[in-house]
């Protein structure tokens, strides 16, 4: 599932393709929306952004078009006479002037006021969200010092989205990595200069994943793992997708573990619990 940086890229795309545009023509697959397309024709598609995972495209008249790709859902941006070659099934499609923006394959989509977001049974759920949203440092390290958070094992609190909305796998692993943390540490153990770097991590790492398309390794460690010879998939990351391989920075070899169902990587040496 993409994570919070992709979503955050695919509505920069999106707010490029129509954003600040008066809709020329609005389609919905399911009936509880396509009753509502005509009143979006003509109206002016003011800002989209994100929360967490789900993408938000915001209407002048105030309305919210919510959706969430999940694990399938994908946008395709094209001209209006050039509908993209896909088998996958068209759920929305926006238009303004030649231009458009067409979500297939997701199933959780929904239009709602800007006043009545806070009721979204999935966004009231969420903590803040690290790149549409103006939240500091010093909030994120005040979250995870908050009394619901602070006994939870961080290799499940980091993939809870109500501590801040948009990490997921890969982020958690090397957000753990930089911080030099084990997946079993819980906040209310560490010292204030830990939670100081883990907050740091969160922050930077996500923010780093959003601006270089995913890549969260250091320009020197990613020159080491091309010359390897490892493939993409691999040299963009410090320890995800690298079991087996050396750590960039102490020589061990990566491991692999299962936490809260889902592939955690870690070096055994670097955060020895």
């Amino acid at each position: 599932m993409p994570e919070g940086p992709e979503i955050r890229r695919a509505a920069d795309r999106i707010q490029k393709q129509i954003g600040g545009r008066v809709l020329e023509g609005a389609w919905f697959a399911f009936p509880e929306l396509a009753v509502e397309a005509d009143s979006l024709i003509g109206m002016q598609v003011s800002r989209v952004d994100t929360w967490g995972k789900a993408m938000l495209i915001r209407f002048a008249d105030q309305r919210v078009l919510y959706s969430h790709n999940q694990l399938y859902g994908v946008w395709k941006l094209h001209q209006e006479d050039k509908p993209p070659a896909t088998k996958r099934t068209l759920r929305v499609r926006l238009s303004a002037e030649g231009r458009c923006a067409s979500l297939y394959s997701a199933s959780d989509i929904s239009l709602w006021h800007e006043g009545n977001l806070g009721q979204h049974p999935f966004l009231s759920r969420l903590g803040p969200d690290l790149l549409s949203q103006d939240i500091t440092l010093e909030q994120v390290k005040q979250r995870l010092r908050l009394k619901q958070f602070q006994r939870r094992r961080l290799g499940v609190l980091l993939l809870d989205q109500g501590l801040v909305a948009g990490l997921g796998n890969y982020l958690r692993s090397e957000i753990l990595f930089f911080a030099r943390l084990h997946p079993q540490q819980r906040p209310i153990d560490l010292t204030d200069s830990q939670i100081e770097l883990l907050a740091e991590c969160i922050v930077g790492i996500t923010q780093q994943a959003y601006q270089q398309a995913g890549v969260t390794s250091t320009p020197a460690w990613i020159e080491q793992a091309v010359s390897a010879g490892e493939p993409r998939r691999q040299w963009r990351f410090t320890v995800f997708e690298r079991a087996g391989l050396e750590c960039h920075r102490c020589g061990a070899v990566i491991e692999r573990k299962m936490v809260s169902s889902r592939r955690l990587y870690l070096c055994p040496r670097c955060q020895a619990d």
